[in-house]
């Protein structure tokens, strides 16, 4: 009896924490995503002004180790474009004939190189905090698309009660409202874009975003297909099976 009373004030405990921490952040904002949904799909537009948005910005930090330059083909770049995007950055490869590590330019084969060798590299250069690698950080966050969006827009003064602490930035959306990370996005026309949308600070987080969400899951598009032909296979089947029970049972009545 007295482990269960024990038991039972532990999940009270956690449950009112639980309800105290989720307090401290702002509630999202629910956007409407084109790959949300049963028959969702990847705007590839977004997606490439998104990394575009990724390239001038975000990079300066933030490493994409789970895409290579071929993947870009996925997302309507031509096999040229992602030669010469790829002709921008230097590898390190080697060892050479003498043994030695170099530095050449990027072939579309290639992982996009990020901007610090190591961790602790990186931890130097951002006052000790570690920025996180993007490849899933649209999965890795409870409320998805939508925090990774409220966290780029939701920069702002703290209220008079928060004092923030040492190169802290105030962000409502994020757990306990002080960020190590700047603003990324503080200005409207930041990055150009040339297809003609306005690049504003909300038009690039979204853009951005669409962006993460595909490098999380590329295979999505196919997955969804996939679940439809199922489901419309299942549908069939259970109709057929159905109409075949009936016949069976009726003669089996008779």
């Amino acid at each position: 009896m007295y482990h269960k009373a024990i038991n039972i004030i532990v999940i009270l405990f956690l449950i009112t924490s639980s309800a105290m921490a989720s307090g401290d952040t702002k509630s999202l904002e629910r956007l409407s995503w084109a790959f949300d949904g049963m028959t969702g799909k990847f705007d590839r537009e977004s997606i490439q002004r998104g990394f575009k948005v990724y390239r001038e910005v975000c990079s300066a930090c933030h490493s994409i180790k789970a895409l290579s330059f071929r993947n870009l083909t996925e997302i309507s770049f031509n096999e040229d474009q992602v030669k010469s995007i790829a002709s921008e950055y230097s590898v390190q490869d080697g060892p050479n004939d003498q043994g030695a590590m170099y530095m050449r330019p990027g072939r579309a084969s290639d992982a996009m190189p990020g901007p610090y060798t190591n961790d602790k590299e990186a931890r130097v250069a951002n006052n000790g905090a570690l920025p996180p690698d993007l490849s899933l950080i649209v999965k890795a966050r409870e409320g998805g698309a939508d925090y990774i969006y409220g966290i780029l827009t939701g920069f702002t003064k703290p209220p008079a009660e928060v004092k923030l602490g040492e190169n802290m930035y105030y962000n409502p959306h994020f757990s306990g409202g002080q960020i190590a990370m700047p603003p990324p996005l503080i200005s409207n026309g930041q990055v150009s874009y040339t297809d003609g949308t306005n690049p504003t600070v909300e038009q690039m987080a979204f853009d951005v975003v669409n962006f993460l969400q595909w490098i999380a899951e590329p295979e999505m598009e196919d997955r969804k297909r996939l679940g439809i032909r199922v489901l419309v296979f299942t549908i069939i089947f259970t109709i057929m099976f159905y109409f075949a029970k009936k016949v069976v049972w009726k003669r089996l009545k008779k």
